[in-house]
């Protein structure tokens, strides 16, 4: 049986609260599970310590027999210091669109070329100012 770590949704419509359980992963989101290992409110402010209560016990129990935690679970006990940060990677779904992606080529080709240009420019006005210091330097010979 694959077991998950998960969050049961409870409360009234815009006003969540959810158990957090363990139960196997082909149950309902809602439905059936095993054990309640906790609960999470997000109505509460982040640094409440009201926000997520867990049975770390029982988590590290379920833990040891094969059960999955999600996502959201993984990272409350990241929070909670008893799991390892795990890097996470971005969705293809993140990048942004092919028209996107064009416009900025287009914009980092604007920019290099004028970067080419300010360059050029500088290195003109470098060569100038070379020059005048060995110009100064023959008109106070001449002098």
């Amino acid at each position: 049986m694959a077991m998950k770590i998960r969050l049961a949704r409870g409360g009234s419509k815009k006003r969540p609260h959810y158990s957090i359980v363990a139960a196997d992963s082909r149950m309902p989101r809602d439905g059936r599970f095993i054990e309640k290992l906790g609960t999470y409110n997000p109505l509460l402010p982040k640094d409440s310590e009201e926000r997520v209560k867990m049975n770390m016990e029982r988590v590290e129990y379920w833990l040891g027999q094969g059960a999955q935690p999600t996502e959201r679970i993984q990272r409350f006990l990241e929070a909670a210091g008893q799991r390892d940060k795990v890097e996470r990677n971005n969705p293809q779904k993140a990048q942004p669109g092919k028209k996107a992606q064009e416009r900025a080529e287009e914009k980092a080709a604007k920019a290099s070329e004028a970067e080419a240009v300010t360059e050029d420019t500088a290195s003109e006005e470098t060569a100038a100012e070379e020059e005048t210091p060995a110009e100064e330097a023959t008109e106070e010979a001449a002098e």
